[in-house]
């Protein structure tokens, strides 16, 4: 089983990857790939369930992928992503949500977009035996707050993003996720912190990357501007499935090698 300790032994030596995955097909490709971390992000809500932002997905929803993603993996690090009021509204609340992930889902570890009311949850969470993931920066469940905006670009905010990120490894924090920060910024995290970080938008300096996994295969219409397509899932997608229509419509599909017949019903038939 994949510890967070093995994630900080890899910090410093090689680069940490982290990919966003919602089922287990998708989880099974990233694991064969080597990716280190499967995130299995409330950035569902956006990229599979139809929904306009992350704020609708609920605990049932990441519960639910969590353990498809769990069950599909040999060798990356499951982290389930809280969704929006999982957590923040009661210590007890946050635990129970959190605890579901790992003792019932198989995750091994949770990520919680942070604030400075999410230190103690934090803090004891660890106590508890689960491992947690920060995020500062851009947390898309402010979006109501901030937007999706760069966060960062002035002294004060920065100074701010940096504060919570330490205050959260001191809590216990085996990582943080930086997304959507100047790369100046991240850098100087990056290097005050002995946690690793992972960045989204934040330049190269993190000790690992990530990206939504629709953005990363090509499978998203309009991609964020610091992410990139490695391949064109939408593309050969579209392709396929406008060759199946094409194919039942004309006749071609299915073909005498899609069936079968048995023989026995010759005399009835």
């Amino acid at each position: 089983m994949p510890t967070v300790r093995d994630l900080h032994e890899k910090a410093g030596e090689a680069p940490i990857t982290m990919v966003t995955a919602y089922d287990g097909v998708t989880a099974t490709l990233a694991d064969e790939a080597g990716v280190d971390i499967a995130l299995v992000g409330d950035s569902m809500g956006n990229a599979v369930l139809g929904y306009d932002s992350t704020l609708p997905v609920t605990v049932d929803e990441v519960a639910s992928r969590t353990g498809a993603v769990a069950r599909s993996v040999e060798d990356a690090l499951v982290v389930a992503d809280m969704p929006f009021l999982s957590f923040g509204a009661g210590i007890e609340a946050g635990i129970r949500n959190c605890g579901r992930m790992v003792k019932t889902e198989g995750a091994n570890a949770v990520k919680i977009e942070s604030n400075e009311r999410t230190v103690e949850l934090t803090e004891r969470l660890t106590q508890l035996g689960i491992p947690v993931m920060a995020h500062v920066g851009l947390t898309p469940q402010s979006v109501n707050q901030t937007g999706y905006s760069r966060q960062g670009s002035d002294p004060e905010t920065a100074r701010e993003i940096e504060a919570l990120a330490h205050e959260h490894e001191t809590a216990g924090a085996f990582a943080c996720v930086l997304e959507h920060i100047p790369a100046n910024l991240a850098a100087a995290i990056t290097n005050d912190l002995e946690i690793p970080t992972i960045g989204i938008g934040a330049g190269s300096a993190p000790d690992g990357q990530v990206l939504v996994v629709n953005d990363a295969v090509g499978l998203t219409e309009e991609a964020p501007p610091f992410a990139e397509a490695f391949g064109d899932v939408r593309g050969e997608m579209s392709d396929a499935l406008n060759s199946y229509v094409d194919a039942v419509e004309n006749g071609t599909f299915p073909a005498d090698e899609h069936g079968h017949v048995a023989e026995e019903l010759d005399d009835l038939y």
